[in-house]
């Protein structure tokens, strides 16, 4: 054991918070998935923290912190700032407890978001919509924490918070399988993964620990490279539950410590993930809760004939975005195509394209053309699904034969931001 682990150790009662936590949070399930074992020939367990009360862990960080807390503290009320998981433990915690709770979200936070939060709040919640970015809202929410003497939550850099998500290690371990060989964990500021790696480090020292992260927003990936924590410049924050600039001060120093190594996962097979999920297991999960099934392809040939362990974090997944979902599929699994075509303007043009250029199975799935005055061609937007990816060079091929004008608009990221 290592100096670190001693010195945290006393620090963290991670079998405590599991008693304060016995009667809020449900003990979900340990889930043998036989789909993804047979897939990668090994024995694959899910732990269905999407199926926690909240449809999250955070429950049981803030749980914690919150409960913790003494009453003379609590009384003046608590304060956090989220748009996601967080928010909603936060505010079950404080109906639960009778505890005022102040919840500050982006202005730009989706209605359904909010909703949530005050369906789990009820009326211990307040909910404050300022700042366009979740910077500006967490500058107002601390702000107005010690304008008004209240106490605020973090979404994870607090031992507390740290101690409360420990316990989904202690319930792993708690089941009857055979020794875990491997455990896949999403990281975002750390919270999840410092808690649950140090009872692992302590109760299964021989488990290698693989924190996962969404390859836009490798915060602790960067960190850990240059030994400290790090301020990303800007991130990609699609897999928004795993998506932070910056983690935490406190989580850093035990990841480093207890995280065997920190995988990248490309936005795009997360979404393939998401719906492979939803399409052959009816498990319905968000972007962060899809990382740690999304990476299993880089491991395949470590994991063969192993016994691993992949945490589920969380299933709140606005239904809104499935499109979104679908189309970064398509896109990262070769499916999806954009072009920008130049078309003579006149009569027929269309028609020789399709005839000509595409595949039998290929299929325009978006058009955009406004006709020029007064000239000879026009450019049209074009989306192509393609039934195989391979379809792609033959695509290619025959509009170089037949010399289509063509720009693919997939290879330029800015103006794939700006058309599509």
């Amino acid at each position: 054991m290592s100096t670190l682990t001693n010195y945290i150790l006393p620090v963290l009662d991670i079998e405590g918070a599991a008693q304060r936590l016995k009667n809020v949070v449900s003990k979900t399930p340990l889930q043998y998935s036989r789909n993804l074992s047979r897939q990668y020939n090994c024995s694959v367990y899910l732990k269905r923290e999407d199926l926690q009360v909240v449809r999250s862990y955070k429950i049981r960080g803030a749980y914690n912190m919150i409960s913790s807390l003494p009453p003379e503290v609590t009384a003046k009320g608590v304060v956090c700032a989220s748009a996601g998981n967080h928010a909603q433990g936060f505010a079950h915690s404080c109906k639960l407890l009778g505890i005022k709770g102040v919840v500050f979200m982006p202005i730009i936070t989706p209605k359904q978001k909010v909703t949530q939060t005050r369906m789990f709040g009820e009326d211990k919640i307040e909910i404050v919509l300022v700042g366009d970015t979740f910077d500006d809202c967490a500058i107002a929410a601390k702000k107005y924490t010690e304008e008004h003497g209240m106490v605020f939550i973090p979404p994870f850099d607090d031992y507390k918070i740290i101690e409360g998500q420990g316990t989904v290690g202690l319930e792993i371990l708690a089941e009857d399988i055979p020794p875990i060989d491997y455990m896949f964990i999403p990281v975002g500021g750390g919270g999840l993964s410092a808690g649950v790696g140090l009872y692992f480090n302590t109760h299964s020292p021989a488990t290698k620990i693989i924190g996962v992260e969404p390859l836009g927003a490798p915060a602790m990936y960067e960190s850990l490279i240059v030994g400290h924590p790090i301020l990303l410049a800007k991130i990609d924050r699609f897999v928004d539950g795993a998506a932070v600039k910056r983690v935490g001060n406190l989580t850093f120093p035990i990841c480093e410590e207890v995280l065997e190594k920190v995988a990248l996962v490309p936005e795009g097979k997360v979404c393939t993930t998401i719906l492979k999920l939803y399409n052959e297991d009816a498990i319905v999960v968000e972007p962060a809760g899809a990382l740690s099934i999304a990476v299993l392809d880089q491991y395949r040939a470590e994991i063969y004939g192993k016994t691993i362990v992949c945490v589920v974090s969380g299933s709140n997944n606005d239904i809104d975005r499935m499109p979104e979902i679908k189309e970064k599929s398509l896109q990262y699994e070769g499916l999806k195509h954009y072009f920008l075509i130049t078309f003579a303007q006149r009569p027929g043009a269309l028609k020789e394209f399709t005839n000509k250029v595409l595949g039998k199975d290929d299929d325009i799935t978006r058009f955009e053309y406004v006709q020029k005055t007064n000239k000879e061609n026009a450019p049209a937007l074009v989306g192509i699904e393609l039934h195989k990816k391979e379809d792609y060079n033959k695509l290619i091929e025959r509009m170089d034969s037949y010399s289509i004008d063509y720009f693919e608009v997939n290879k330029d990221e800015n103006l794939f931001g700006y058309l599509v």
